[in-house]
């Protein structure tokens, strides 16, 4: 490849990056008419960030899962490059379409003579594998709908399908596809928690229940994974809040539900471009696989 072209694809790469960036501010602004920030001591935005702290750690696990997949596909990249990319790219999600990311990582990594089909390929597994991770979640909020199903029997049936297909994948496919699914898996946990604890933070959360933890949790994977398949809805805004709405009526107030969403998207933001400046962090410490 000509090191124009090259050059060509850091900049297509780049500029994607740096469209998500505008549109995260111009959906923070959105977010902040929305939430009354008065009501929020200095306690509670120090917690606000420890959790946009952690869920900025939690991408690690999408990244890793990334160079796993490449992996699998034949691309030898370092982590640190992965995580690099997957950093420096994961903000152009919030562009319209749901499919920047993909498109400033594709450039990123063919810049550096990664096989284009290696690149597309992994991309389409992460989709398929993270929406089977999320989907899996589906099964722990069957008891809000049927009540004859108890809790020990979905978490039972939850974590034997997750064995099934993690087994499975290491046996008929491969270790490192396997490894990305677990992956996959942990960042949607981590994901579901801090929106739990947004909801305990603000009050809204009516019981202490184990049980009740791991169905908010649930409910907020599920309706991340709707907002993730929705067409043009960048990162899933306002269809995450809809399905959230749906899986927890008669638990939550809708008042405190709908705020807590409001304010984890800042976190999640907030997370997102901690995350970017990670990446940023080591963007010259390598600019090439190996």
């Amino acid at each position: 490849m000509s090191p124009r072209l090259k050059q060509s694809l850091h900049w297509v790469g780049s500029v994607l990056a740096i469209a998500g960036i505008v549109f995260i501010a111009f959906r923070l602004n959105d977010y902040s008419s929305q939430l009354d920030l008065s009501r929020f001591d200095a306690f509670t935005w120090t917690v606000v960030a420890v959790y946009a702290v952690i869920y900025g750690l939690a991408n690690i696990m999408l990244a890793l899962a990334w160079w796993n997949l490449l992996d699998y596909f034949g691309a030898t990249t370092s982590k640190l490059w992965s995580v690099r990319v997957y950093g420096l790219t994961q903000l152009a999600k919030y562009v319209p379409g749901n499919i920047m990311h993909f498109a400033s990582r594709q450039a990123m990594g063919l810049a550096v003579d990664i096989p284009g089909w290696s690149l597309v390929k992994s991309s389409v597994w992460e989709l398929g594998l993270i929406s089977i991770a999320g989907a899996l979640f589906s099964i722990l909020v069957l008891p809000q709908f049927l009540p004859i199903v108890t809790a020990p029997m979905v978490l039972t049936m939850y974590v034997g399908i997750l064995l099934i297909i993690m087994l499975g994948l290491k046996r008929h496919v491969s270790l490192s596809v396997a490894r990305a699914f677990g992956c996959y898996i942990v960042f949607l946990i981590i994901s579901g928690m801090v929106f739990v604890g947004v909801l305990a933070l603000l009050g809204g959360e009516s019981s202490i229940d184990p049980w009740h933890v791991i169905l908010y949790c649930s409910a907020f994977v599920v309706a991340w994974l709707v907002g993730l398949v929705t067409p043009g809805a960048p990162a899933g805004v306002g269809v995450r809040e809809l399905v959230l709405v749906v899986l927890l009526r008669g638990l939550v107030l809708e008042s405190d539900l709908l705020l807590a969403v409001l304010l984890s998207r800042l976190v999640t933001i907030g997370g997102d471009v901690l995350f970017f400046l990670f990446a940023l962090r080591f963007s010259n410490r390598e600019s090439s696989c190996g």
